[in-house]
């Protein structure tokens, strides 16, 4: 995410940078060392999308101040 946005990693430790997702939990986050877009917890998929036969997850990056 750091790099495509093209940020410097100490950038996105002074920057307010987050993942969001829809919904109460948080399945997402940003690692802190790297930039990576990791996973914040399991994700079970027969939990999530019992019925349906294509799982999606949507999340928002948001990035505060200057770009």
């Amino acid at each position: 995410v750091a790099k495509d946005l093209g940020l410097q990693l100490p950038e996105t430790r002074d920057t307010g940078i987050r993942v969001v997702s829809e919904g109460k939990t948080q399945y997402f986050a940003l690692h802190g060392k790297t930039g990576h877009l990791v996973t914040a917890e399991r994700i079970d998929r027969e939990q999530l999308c019992e019925r349906v036969q294509q799982c999606v997850l949507r999340c928002e990056l948001i990035v505060e101040g200057e770009m």
